[in-house]
């Protein structure tokens, strides 16, 4: 049995203030919230991590540019497929998200809406039907 388990860690400015955007955006309660690190469980293999920018700027040292130099740049893109698009896409826009792209039929057959979060992630919601 394969036990491998997936984080997606993002680095955050605020992560009291990103713990609750990706909570309503989630519509889930994080499973760890403590200094340093908050995460949602995903699924059974995929976590979400939030962790501030300062706190892997330490493990990081000067091997890396400080990760608040690339604020506002969209870095990565969470793509999340949902049954129903539009209120998880509303419900991102209600709580702070900035749109990106409205929801459209792209070019690979999926119905997708972009924001991004209060970092410049990128955040995809995309319906298959």
């Amino acid at each position: 049995m394969d036990s491998t388990q997936y984080h997606i860690i993002l680095f955050v400015s605020n992560q009291a203030s990103s713990r609750d955007f990706y909570a309503h955006v989630l519509d889930k309660k994080p499973i760890l919230d403590v200094p340093g690190m908050t995460e949602f469980q995903l699924n059974d293999t995929l976590k979400l991590g939030l962790m501030p920018e300062n706190g892997i700027a330490k493990i990081i040292n000067h091997a890396a540019p400080h990760p608040s130099s690339g604020n506002g740049i969209p870095r990565c893109e969470l793509y999340i497929i949902c049954e129903e698009v539009v209120p998880s896409f509303s419900r991102a826009i209600d709580h702070g998200a900035t749109l990106i792209s409205p929801i459209a039929l792209r070019d690979w057959g999926h119905a997708v809406g972009y924001v991004s979060d209060p970092d410049g992630h990128l955040i995809a919601f995309a319906s298959t039907s």
